[in-house]
């Protein structure tokens, strides 16, 4: 079983990148986003539980994300293994992603991919697609310049730990979108 952390920060590619690897690998992604959004949709014990955080301005506890993700891989695919997207982002949510991985899975995180892009070139290409989709958060700047170095803070630590074990990998996110996906096939199958 393969089972990929993907990381970069806003406007790195990573979704589009995340759809070639699934396409290229039969993985299933697992996003955290994904996850609130579809249990506090349906009404599921989490997703009430969720959403009664948020409501009171919360941040919502990392078990709750952890139970949610745990439910997310029981379920039946028939997938090689999985994409972890967004999870996780700190020391102790990378060691309950391992013993998730371990104890439902009977398999281990393979590699933790992370597609680096320069600050600049990251800030335009979010107003860019600001522009287009309509999105707030991607046409204010300063908010997005907000974005990114919360998102270098957040992995840090996580890049360390993966560092340590081996496992972490650096590609260059700028490019033709066919040439990194190569790049990132490269890396994937070192690993198969």
């Amino acid at each position: 079983m393969t089972n990929i952390v993907l990381f970069g920060p806003p406007g790195s590619g990573k979704g589009t990148q995340a759809q070639n690897l699934i396409e290229k690998f039969n993985l299933k992604q697992i996003s955290t986003g994904d996850l609130f959004r579809f249990n506090i949709k349906n009404h599921t014990d989490l997703g009430v539980l969720a959403k009664s955080y948020i409501d009171e301005g919360e941040l919502v506890p990392d078990q709750v994300t952890i139970d949610m993700l745990r439910e997310e891989v029981q379920k039946p695919t028939d997938a090689a293994g999985f994409i972890f997207d967004g999870f996780p982002r700190t020391a102790d949510q990378t060691a309950a992603l391992e013993n998730i991985v371990k104890e439902d899975l009977n398999s281990e995180i393979s590699l933790c991919l992370s597609l680096v892009v320069e600050d600049e070139l990251l800030v335009e290409r979010l107003l860019h697609r600001g522009k287009s989709s309509g999105r707030t958060d991607d046409s204010n700047e300063t908010i997005i310049r907000a974005r990114i170095q919360e998102y270098y803070k957040k992995t840090a630590e996580v890049a360390e730990l993966y560092k340590k074990q081996g496992k972490y990998v650096e590609i260059n996110g700028v490019g033709e979108i066919l040439d990194i996906s190569e790049k990132l096939y490269n890396e994937v199958e070192k690993i198969l």
